[in-house]
Parts: C-alpha cells; sequence; structure tokens
C-alpha cells in the first residue's frame, strides 16, 4: 500500500494540471505559431513561469484501491495485484481466469 503523502501528492499535481491546461495550451498554440520572435519569446517565458507539477507528464498512473504506482491496468484503473484478486473474487464483471 502506498504511502497517503503519495497519493495525496498524487492528486494536487491532477488538482494543478487541471487548472493550468487551457493557459499551457495557448502558450504552447503561440510558440509554435508566432512569427514574431519577441512574442515567441514572452510566450516561453511566461510557460516557464507556471508551476512545475502543472506540467501533464508529470503525472503518474496509480491503482485507485492501494495508491500502487507500478503494474498499472488503466483500462480498470487498478493494479495487476489487484486485478487477479478482484478477477478471482468474480467482482470484475466480464472477466474470468482463463483454464485449458
Amino acid at each position: 500500500m502506498a504511502k497517503e503523502s503519495m497519493k495525496a501528492r498524487e492528486v494536487k499535481r491532477a488538482k494543478l494540471v487541471a487548472r493550468y491546461a487551457e493557459k499551457r495550451a495557448a502558450l504552447k498554440k503561440i510558440i509554435a505559431t508566432s512569427n514574431d520572435l519577441a512574442e515567441a519569446y514572452e510566450a516561453a517565458r511566461k510557460l516557464q513561469a507556471i508551476p512545475k507539477n502543472a506540467n501533464p507528464i508529470r503525472l503518474h498512473n496509480r491503482c485507485k484501491i492501494t495508491g500502487r504506482p507500478k503494474g498499472y491496468i488503466r483500462q480498470f484503473g487498478i493494479s495487476r495485484i489487484q486485478f487477479r484478486e478482484m478477477a478471482s473474487a468474480g467482482l470484475i464483471p466480464g472477466v474470468k481466469k482463463a483454464s485449458w
């Protein structure tokens, strides 16, 4: 089980990403399409002033149940360990253990 502080940090990052998403997109568009170097430079400077954790690349998928960062199954939003336990217990609809 992950530390509560790590889970809280991820939640905080997700909120920060959502808050600055539009601003980041607008500045990146200016940088990419602007012919005026001064305008592009100013947009790049403003982009750098945005907090680091507002960058969506810094988000990390975590298991919704345990907070485990590795072995994450995106389709279900849980780690491989929780997936196996829940599938064996019949808690995930449409999933059953393969046998042949």
